[in-house]
C-alpha cells in the first residue's frame, strides 16, 4: 500500500513531467527509453511509453527540444536535445518553483 508521502510524490512528479524531462535532456541528449528509466529509478514511479512520448512530441512542437535519429546502433533511436528556448523554460520553471517553496516554508501566505 502506498504511503501518503508516496502518493504526494507521485502526484508532484506526474504534474511536473514536462520540466523533469527537460531537466534530464539538459544534462545530456538522450532518447525516450532512457528518460523513462531515469524517471522510474529516480522517483520510483512507473510510467508508460505513451506518456513520455506524448510529452516529448509536445516539447518538440513547442520548440523546447529538437530530435535527430541515431542510426549508429543496431536499432535506430530518436535522440532529443534541449534548445535555447527549452533552457530558458527550464531556468524559469526552476526559479518559480524555488520561490514557491520558499514562500511555503516561510509561512508567508
Amino acid at each position: 500500500m502506498e504511503t501518503i508521502e508516496q502518493k504526494i510524490q507521485t502526484k508532484i512528479v506526474r504534474d511536473n513531467l514536462e520540466i523533469i524531462i527537460l531537466k534530464i535532456i539538459n544534462q545530456q541528449p538522450t532518447h525516450g527509453y532512457q528518460i523513462m528509466v531515469k524517471i522510474n529509478k529516480t522517483y520510483n514511479i512507473h510510467l508508460n511509453f505513451g506518456i513520455i512520448y506524448k510529452i516529448l512530441y509536445n516539447l518538440e512542437q513547442d520548440k523546447q527540444i529538437t530530435s535527430t535519429w541515431d542510426t549508429t546502433k543496431r536499432q535506430p533511436r530518436k535522440t532529443f536535445t534541449i534548445t535555447p528556448t527549452g533552457k530558458t523554460t527550464l531556468e524559469t520553471y526552476q526559479t518559480t518553483l524555488k520561490n514557491l517553496y520558499t514562500t511555503l516554508n516561510n509561512n508567508t501566505i
